[in-house]
């Protein structure tokens, strides 16, 4: 198994993931720094192993922070966060698409006075978007299926629950809960 195949899922030391989406992981000299260091705990290994002349260490698979890092109450606008708020689907159309099909699009435009914040960009595909072009809702008769507003953290991190990732190592799983059902 290639080093580069075995990253370290990160948990916070309330052992929640530091993020669904992107899934927080670190690379292995990341982890093997931390590990160290004494700043994480190792909670699952893979089989393999790295040597240094000292020392032989098992590649963690899961680990948990030492000390809490509390998330932000608001994460960043970007356009990402945007996509993510609107869980990928357009506004105006309902339709989901893969990000690099979108793009955001301002209610009331910047030509018209509109600004460039959480509460006037909403999520549309290129068609949409074209379509509405610097007109204002009214104008149109588009309007976005759920109004634009600022998302907090936590509204961010279960929305990117419903988008597990392609790979998913199976020590993973017990600290990671997608939208699914548990096996009985």
């Amino acid at each position: 198994m290639n080093l580069e195949a075995c990253p370290a899922l990160v948990l916070n030391a309330d052992f929640r993931p530091l993020s669904y989406f992107p899934l927080s992981l670190w690379n292995w000299q990341d982890t093997i720094k931390a590990v160290f260091l004494d700043r994480v705990n190792v909670l699952c290994e893979y089989d393999r192993e790295v040597h240094s002349p000292r020392l032989t260490f098992k590649l963690p698979s899961v680990i948990a922070l030492k000390d809490y890092v509390p998330s932000l109450r608001y994460p960043a606008f970007t356009r990402f966060n945007v996509f993510l708020r609107d869980r990928f689907i357009c506004q105006y159309c309902g339709q989901p698409h893969i990000s690099h099909e979108l793009t955001f699009d301002h209610v009331v435009p910047r030509s018209k006075g509109g600004r460039t914040t959480w509460d006037n960009v909403v999520t549309a595909c290129s068609g949409c978007n074209l379509v509405k072009g610097a007109r204002l809702p009214r104008e149109c008769g588009m309007y976005p299926r759920r109004p634009a507003w600022r998302p907090t953290s936590h509204e961010l991190q279960e929305n990117g629950r419903a988008f597990p990732p392609n790979y998913l190592h199976d020590s993973w799983r017990d600290y990671l809960y997608w939208d699914s059902e548990l096996e009985a």
